[in-house]
C-alpha cells in the first residue's frame, strides 16, 4: 500500500510541476481532508480550491481562491468565490469540460480486502477520479479508520492513488442547532405532521436538509414499507430504521450523508446502503422509476407564480440549485411521484413573509406538487395559475401578509 508522510506528500506536490494555479478538488460537506488540505496550503504558493458544501476552516489567504456550484458556509460571502451554477446532476460533466482537476485530495476509509471506499462522501468524486486519472493529475488519499466502509460507486483499488497518508480522526459532524424558538418549533413540527400526512406506505423518500425535512421524519416513523432514494440523508435515517418503517427488501440509495457518531457506525460495512455517483442518484429519469418517489425540500422564498427561490438572498448567491431541481422533476414524472416545498410562512430573522408576489431573485425550482406551511397546504399541480396564487395567499402565507398579496395578486392579474 501506497502510504507516504506528510513530507513525502509534500514532495509529490513539488515534483509533480502543477500549473501555478492548479485545481484542487477534495471530499466536501463533512468529510473534508483537512490533513491533506493543510499540506497543499502549505506547500502551492497558489491554487483554486474545488469543493461542494464546505465548511467553515478553509484557508483564507491571497493566493486561495474558491470554485463550487453549491456554496457552503466555508466558502460564502468570500470575494474569491467563484460560482457556477448547476444542477447537481450536471456537475460532475464540468471535470471533463470547463474545471479539470490537477489535485484530488480524498477521505477515504481503512482498506478491506485491498479497496478502499469514499464512504461518506462519494457524490461528485468519482468523476473527478476519472477525469482527474485521465488528464495525469495527481490522486491523494487520507486514509481514515473512522470513516466507514460503504458499499457501491466508490470503491476503489489502493493503487488508484499516488499517495495515502495515514490519520486516526473523528469524523466532523453538522453543528448541533441552538435551541430553536418555541414558536419556530412547533411550526416546524406542524409543518412535519402536513407533509408526514402526504406520504403513504411504500413511497420512496429524498429529504433535502434543514430543520423542516427532519421534522417530517416522526410522522414517517408510522410508515411502512419505505424506500429510500435520495442525493443524501441524515441522522433520520436512523429512526426510520429503528421504527421498522424501512422495507427490508429495498437499499437505501444515496450519495452522500453526514451526522453523528451513531449514523457513522451504522453506515460502515452495511450491506442494506448503497452509496452511488451523482449521476445515478439525481439523474431525473432514475428518480422517476422509484415508486411512489415523495421529494420533500424547502425554499427561502416562494412566489404566488410557484416559483422557489433556494439559492440567493439579496441576489448573492447562498447555497446553489443542489439536487433540488433534479429530484422535482424526477419525482413529478414517478407513478405516484409529488415534490413538495416545505417552509415556515414567516421568516424568523428576517421577520417578513416567505411568500412572496413574484420572485426579485433567480429561480431555483417551480411548479412543484404542494406547497406545505404551518398555516396550510396549497394545492399547485394541475391548477391554473388563478386557483394556485388563491391556494398560496389562503393556505401557506401568513395572515400578516395575505392583504398585501391579494392586492399584488390583482396587480398581476392573477384574480
Amino acid at each position: 500500500m501506497n502510504t507516504k508522510t506528510a513530507a513525502q506528500i509534500q514532495v509529490l506536490l513539488e515534483e509533480r510541476q502543477l500549473p501555478e494555479h492548479a485545481r484542487v478538488v477534495m471530499s466536501g460537506n463533512h468529510a473534508v481532508p483537512w490533513r491533506l488540505l493543510e499540506i497543499v496550503d502549505g506547500t502551492l504558493p497558489g491554487y483554486r480550491l474545488n469543493a461542494l458544501n464546505a465548511p467553515r476552516g478553509l484557508p483564507r489567504r491571497d493566493g486561495v481562491s474558491y470554485e463550487t456550484s453549491f456554496v457552503g458556509p466555508g466558502m460564502r460571502g468570500s470575494v474569491r468565490l467563484s460560482y457556477t451554477p448547476a444542477r447537481l446532476s450536471q456537475v460532475p460533466l464540468l471535470f471533463s469540460t470547463t474545471r479539470p482537476p490537477d489535485v484530488l485530495l480524498l477521505h477515504v476509509s481503512a482498506p478491506r480486502g485491498g479497496k478502499v471506499s469514499l464512504g461518506t462522501e462519494v457524490n461528485i468524486l468519482p468523476a473527478a477520479i476519472e477525469a482527474c486519472r485521465a488528464r495525469g493529475g495527481l490522486i491523494l488519499g487520507q486514509l481514515n479508520p473512522q470513516m466507514p466502509y460503504t458499499f457501491g460507486d466508490g470503491e476503489y483499488d489502493v493503487g488508484l492513488f499516488d499517495g495515502l497518508l495515514d490519520t486516526d480522526e473523528a469524523l466532523a459532524s453538522p453543528p448541533t442547532r441552538g435551541e430553536s424558538a418555541a414558536s419556530a418549533a412547533e411550526s416546524a413540527a406542524l409543518i412535519g405532521e402536513r407533509v408526514a400526512a402526504r406520504v403513504a406506505d411504500g413511497a420512496t423518500l429524498q429529504l433535502g436538509i434543514g430543520e423542516v425535512p427532519d421534522a417530517t421524519l416522526p410522522g414517517l416513523s408510522r410508515r411502512r414499507r419505505l424506500g429510500v432514494w435520495s442525493e443524501m440523508f441524515s441522522d433520520g435515517i436512523l429512526s426510520l430504521d429503528a421504527a421498522g418503517a424501512l422495507d427490508p427488501d429495498r437499499l437505501v440509495v444515496a450519495s452522500f450523508a453526514f451526522g453523528s457518531p451513531e449514523l457513522y457506525r451504522w453506515l460502515d460495512g452495511n450491506e442494506r446502503v448503497i452509496m452511488r455517483r451523482t449521476e445515478v442518484t439525481n439523474d431525473p429519469a432514475q428518480i422517476a422509476r422509484q415508486p411512489g418517489m415523495t421529494s420533500v425540500n424547502t425554499a427561502l422564498q416562494i412566489d404566488l407564480f410557484g416559483q422557489a427561490n433556494a439559492s440567493r438572498i439579496g441576489a448573492r448567491i447562498h447555497s446553489g440549485f443542489g439536487g433540488q431541481t433534479d429530484f422535482i422533476v424526477g419525482a413529478l414524472h414517478s407513478p405516484g411521484g409529488q415534490a413538495i416545498m416545505a417552509l415556515r410562512s414567516w421568516h424568523p430573522k428576517a421577520q417578513v413573509s416567505t411568500i412572496v408576489p413574484m420572485l426579485q431573485e433567480p429561480t431555483t425550482s417551480f411548479q412543484p406538487t404542494a406547497v406545505v406551511t404551518e398555516q396550510g397546504v396549497a394545492e399547485i399541480l394541475g391548477h391554473d395559475e388563478k386557483a394556485q396564487a388563491a391556494a398560496l395567499i389562503e393556505h401557506a402565507a401568513h395572515p400578516h401578509a395575505r392583504a398585501y398579496l391579494w392586492e399584488e395578486a390583482r396587480r398581476l392579474g392573477l384574480t
